[in-house]
């Protein structure tokens, strides 16, 4: 049980119990005077991992010890409940106001939580549930009489009068009479006999006049809802679904609803401030949660933008809590903070750039510093302190940052050939490297708006790197790689390279697979479009150096291909693949299916919180003027390459990891291994981790599937289900409503397909792009998100630069101190864990799943195997024969082991996208 408890984050319950509706309490009423018997209904007892407990008194045997009450004919019960609250600091200010009130009036006036248990079972006379009645949880009595309230939730009791007949609870309103929101968690009825897991913010009546509406834990298909909780399951989801219309209440409604991109601008700034609506024919994108915010005051189709003090709405519960909240307070004011003298240097001394790769390391803590603070005195051999070194030096580092793992292997140097390619298979962008099929490479645009598709890469570039093989030889046997990131920006170029310290060139890389299983770059191709720069060639191609000069260009073309490869990584990888194209499946679950659903149920966890962080998205990353506008090369025509990506690209189809190698040509089907899929690559860490962890995942939910859906008429008639997905293509992802490429769901086979795809995407491909950030891309010489000059050519008057101090010229080229330590604050807070993460193999409740003991066998055997797994991937990076993940200066590949402490640890793999 402990070894449970740890791995499933919870205390397993070891009895379900199933409720027989034909046996009920009853209490007699005589002589007007109510008996309360405890509510102990006969039930049937399964084990989970342990031996089956003791069957206990059934009602029948209780009634049958009070036949004397049960012959008088009573009608009315009375059954306690548990109601456990939440104490805001906001709501308990509110009661403590409350109690002053009620000392002077003990009346106490109509406030109060309003509770109605309602039946499965139909009234006849209403022809809608059986209802109890009405129960008052009022926290003022409680206060004057026990005080109290100071703990982090309290637990109240309440008691619910119900008649006799009233058979088995399905489902409970709450009216909430008090002038605060309250966090409602649990009601637990006769000591956990039915649980209520609420956990959602109740709003005030007088601002939601609808009563909320709770059901009981069980799992339950919308062809298996009682008749007496039917109509409410249509009720609570038609809350939750917007019109289109209104503006939305920030901290309060619970709406959700779909809108373009519309608010990343703001036009009444001035022209220069506008940016494209995206999710337009235009444009294509995913759809957004909608505000409702009013438009632009100069143009109604941009909705206004929200500022640094403006809350942007997400549905209430939603929005981060507690120490989620504060630990990302406070990395934003420790952002800042380091952000200051930065600042200070570079506009107001004017010295923030950079004119040696040793003035950028020093913005890094140092690792040893008792040298820096004492020595012992030559003369007497005595130990001193120099006091002011000692503030000094301490005061520095408060505002350096950690050094990241990616130093290790360098020497905070520029980035070597190896280590480019490791990064490629190991790095924070793993999805890019393709396997070349076709030499010289081909570009897919337009030849009459972008010029010819033929590469200027030849034979000759590459044949001496290929061990005396040709290149159709080296193609054949799977040799030969590329990074290629010639389409992605060639459409943007001239626009890019029109702001002002902005210069990036359309990049393709070629690499070789070495006989050790590395990749090695063997050439680089920089584009520029046609006639854009005079004085530079369209097309050059740079090869490995042969002396002094070729070795600094060829560091400069490094730094331009890594520049290519952070603003794909961040723009495609991260923030299309996983943040914006999950959002509309998780609005669509909201809105089509209910919170009862199964399958709900199943994906809540990977749906937590990805609402808000993409609303702080949409107002500090991805907008005009924000972070990556800022400090990637991609500038203001950032959005339009994620738009281009989406509409040429983006398939879902493709998301599911073997999927996704199969197109990139580093996997083929294979059944004679383990997994079925053949690597292309040996040691490629992110597939070699990430297949394990898919293929786990994948028997999960089949198991979690066919336990519900026992063929594809079920799948098929399941209303919610057709109507979540429906919505996801032809309204969440409209713009590619008419791909042929969606899967269908018609089986259950296609159900564990889609639902895989989906909690890979949400859990680890976004742990994979995520959270090695900072460790693993945070020094910008090797990884540097923009570039503010293109390769000096004889002539220009820059190449006499060049030549006198190639290493000063190289750090000119990066970002100043500011822009350096301000992308390094960001990319800090992207990477770290909050102390209440909840990784993937973790749920903290299983009650909704107390009576199905084969859903949470399913569940422990997941995270069992994800032990499992954490352990092997820990072997391989001991493994020197594995030199992608393992050798001098090279740091483990950790970034799929699910489990993590707080903080920056380049590991874990959360639920859901939050960060």
């Amino acid at each position: 049980m402990r070894m449970v408890k740890e791995i499933l984050g919870q205390s397993v319950v070891v009895e379900a119990f199933c409720f027989d509706a034909s046996r009920r309490c009853h209490t007699h009423q005589n002589n007007n005077k109510k008996h309360k018997i405890s509510m102990f209904p006969s039930f049937s007892c399964s084990s989970i991992l342990l031996p089956i407990v003791k069957r206990r008194t059934t009602f029948d045997d209780l009634i049958s010890s009070n036949k004397s009450l049960h012959d008088g004919g009573g009608v009315t019960l009375t059954i306690s409940a548990s109601v456990t609250i939440k104490n805001s600091k906001e709501f308990m200010a509110m009661m403590l106001h409350y109690f002053d009130s009620f000392s002077h009036n003990t009346t106490g006036g109509d406030r109060g939580i309003i509770m109605q248990l309602v039946s499965t079972q139909i009234d006849p006379t209403t022809m809608e549930g059986k209802l109890s009645k009405r129960a008052v949880l009022d926290w003022t009595r409680e206060l004057l009489f026990n005080g109290g309230g100071d703990s982090e939730r309290s637990t109240h009791k309440v008691e619910f009068e119900i008649d006799s007949n009233f058979g088995f609870p399905g489902a409970i309103t709450v009216t909430n009479k008090y002038d605060k929101e309250i966090f409602l968690e649990t009601i637990s009825i006769e000591g956990g006999f039915v649980e209520f897991s609420c956990n959602s913010w109740v709003q005030p009546e007088k601002v939601h006049p609808d009563k909320r509406i709770f059901f009981t834990n069980k799992a339950c298909l919308p062809c298996d809802t009682a008749e007496g909780v039917k109509e409410l399951r249509k009720e609570e989801l038609r809350q939750k679904r917007g019109d289109g219309n209104g503006m939305r209440k920030v901290m309060s409604d619970r709406v959700y609803d779909y809108d373009v991109y519309n608010d990343l601008g703001n036009l009444d700034k001035g022209i220069q401030h506008v940016r494209p609506i995206l999710g337009t024919k235009q444009h294509p994108n995913p759809r957004r949660c909608r505000t409702g915010r009013p438009p632009v005051i100069t143009n109604e189709k941009y909705e206004s933008c929200v500022n640094a003090f403006m809350e942007t709405y997400v549905p209430r519960d939603e929005v981060f809590e507690g120490v989620r909240k504060e630990a990302l307070d406070v990395e934003r004011v420790k952002g800042v903070t380091r952000n200051l003298i930065p600042f200070i240097r570079t506009y107001i001394t004017k010295c923030g750039v950079f004119k040696e790769l040793l003035e950028i390391k020093n913005i890094y803590k140092r690792r040893h510093q008792v040298d820096a603070m004492n020595h012992t005195n030559e003369e007497n051999g005595t130990l001193s302190i120099d006091v002011n070194k000692l503030f000094q030096d301490s005061f520095e580092e408060y505002f350096k940052f950690s050094t990241p793992h990616i130093i290790s292997g360098n020497g905070g140097c520029c980035i070597t050939d190896e280590e480019l390619g490791r990064q490629a298979l190991a790095g924070v962008n793993p999805l890019s490297i393709k396997r070349l099929q076709t030499f010289p490479p081909v570009s897919d645009l337009d030849p009459s708006m972008y010029g010819p598709q033929e590469s200027a890469l030849k034979a000759e570039h590459i044949i001496s790197h290929l061990d005396g093989m040709s290149v159709q030889q080296a193609i054949v046997e799977k040799k030969l790689f590329i990074l290629d990131y010639h389409d992605a920006y060639m459409p943007f170029l001239k626009g890019i390279n029109a702001q002002e310290d902005r210069k990036a060139y359309a990049t393709r890389t070629i690499l070789y697979l070495t006989r050790m299983g590395t990749l090695k770059p063997i050439a680089i191709e920089l584009s520029l479009p046609e006639g854009e720069h005079q004085q530079q060639q369209s097309k050059q191609v740079l090869t490995p150096p042969l002396d002094a000069t070729s070795y600094w260009l060829w560091q400069l073309a490094k730094a331009h291909v890594c520049s290519n490869d952070a603003g794909v990584h961040q723009l495609v990888h991260h923030w299309l693949r996983t943040h914006a194209c999950m959002e509309p499946f998780i609005i669509a679950a909201h809105r089509q299916m209910s919170v009862t659903h199964p399958i709900f149920k199943l994906l809540k966890p990977h749906m937590k919180y990805t609402l808000q962080i993409n609303a702080l998205a949409r107002k500090a990353l991805i907008n005009g003027g924000g972070i990556i506008e800022s400090d990637f090369s991609t500038g203001r025509y950032s959005t339009e390459i994620v738009s281009a990506a989406y509409k040429d690209w983006w398939r879902f189809d493709m998301e599911a990891l073997p999927a996704d190698l199969i197109r990139r040509g580093l996997a083929e089907p294979d059944r004679a291994q383990p997994l079925g899929i053949k690597l292309t690559i040996e040691d490629y860490p992110y597939a070699n981790d990430g297949l394990l962890i898919w293929f786990a995942l994948e028997r999960m939910v089949r198991t979690y599937v066919n336990y519900y859906y026992h063929n594809g008429l079920m799948v098929r008639s399941d209303t919610e289900l057709q109507g979540w997905y429906n919505e996801v293509i032809n309204v969440g992802h409209g713009d590619h409503a008419h791909a042929t490429w969606w899967p269908t769901l018609a089986t259950p086979r296609d159900l564990i397909s889609v639902l895989t795809t989906l909690i890979w995407i949400a859990s680890v491909q976004h742990s994979a792009v995520n959270f090695g950030q900072y460790p693993l891309g945070g020094y910008v010489p090797m990884r540097p998100p923009l570039v503010k000059k293109l390769l000096p050519k004889e002539g220009d008057p820059e190449y006499k630069e060049f030549l006198e101090d190639p290493e000063g010229f190289l750090c000119s080229s990066l970002p100043n101190m500011f822009q350096t330590t301000k992308f390094l604050a960001v990319l800090n807070i992207l990477s770290q864990h909050p102390e209440d993460e909840e990784y993937i193999g973790q749920r903290r409740d299983l009650s909704d799943w107390i009576g199905d003991p084969k859903i949470i066998e399913a569940f422990y055997d997941f995270s069992i195997e994800l032990k499992r797994i954490e352990k092997e991937i820990e072997k391989r990076n001991k493994d020197q024969i594995l030199r992608n993940r393992c050798g001098a200066g090279i740091p483990p590949y950790e970034l799929l082991i699910a489990s993590s402490g707080p903080g920056v640890t380049c590991r874990g793999v959360p639920n859901s996208i939050s960060t």
